[in-house]
């Protein structure tokens, strides 16, 4: 009795490595905090736990005791939640991680679906989803009106209004600007100069803001830093 599914128990984990790996090599290649590793060892863990609530217990029990197999499926379901969280990370205005922490949840469906024997149900979700990160979002990032949030670095003369004239652009042009921080130094030829990190968050393109900013009075220069998409990942997320 316990070794007539051990042939067909070993195919269901090879199938889950295969899947759950290419899972785990998108995330690597994104360079994400959990990459391959984490994600194969999630797969598998998965579908071992799928498999003894399944099998395990056949030669220690009685035939006619009642087993429940959903029991240790929903466990699973339970500590993945904790894994993924961990994954997270929540800035000020920026969530990372949140993909990387779906695409465990996703390693952990793939896994319990090839130890319940549900194949053709692993292999659908494991194409979607790479179909998905690698395809769509893409094609979801060049579309119009994506709000993102991008750190300027300005450094004016003080006491000539820059500050005010900036925010009164930003305004216009449609970009909620906040003040990150600033710094005071004092120039070669006398004047204090304010080293100001912006934060502008808004759907238009802050590029074709810098030129108009750059002619602000008492302007001496305009850095730009391109920053995150508000509570996306990084990447694409």
């Amino acid at each position: 009795m316990l070794g007539s599914h051990v042939g067909l128990q070993v195919l269901l984990l090879l199938v889950a490595y295969v899947l759950c790996s290419a899972i785990g090599l998108e995330r690597q290649a994104r360079r994400k905090s959990a990459g391959y590793r984490t994600h194969v060892l999630v797969g598998l863990g998965s579908c071992v736990f799928t498999l003894v609530s399944a099998y395990g217990f056949g030669a220690i029990l009685d035939p006619d005791a009642p087993r429940d197999p959903t029991r240790i499926a929903a466990q699973i379901v339970s500590g993945i939640g904790f894994l993924g969280a961990g994954v997270i990370f929540k800035g000020s205005t920026t969530v990372r991680g949140l993909t990387t922490a779906a695409s465990i949840w996703i390693a952990a469906a793939v896994g319990m679906a090839c130890g319940a024997g549900m194949v053709a149900v692993a292999l659908i979700v494991t194409a979607i989803y790479l179909v998905t990160l690698l395809l769509v979002a893409p094609l979801m990032r060049k579309l119009p009106g994506e709000r993102r949030v991008t750190d300027l670095r300005v450094v004016y003369a003080d006491g000539t209004g820059a500050m005010r004239k900036i925010l009164e652009l930003a305004s216009e042009n449609g970009f909620t600007t906040t003040f990150e921080g600033a710094t005071k130094s004092v120039a070669e030829d006398g004047t204090t100069l304010i080293d100001a990190e912006l934060r502008f968050l808004g759907s238009a393109r802050v590029e074709d803001l810098v030129p108009a900013l750059s002619e602000v009075q008492g302007m001496r220069s305009v850095g730009l830093r391109r920053g995150l998409a508000p509570y996306e990942e990084e990447d694409d997320e």
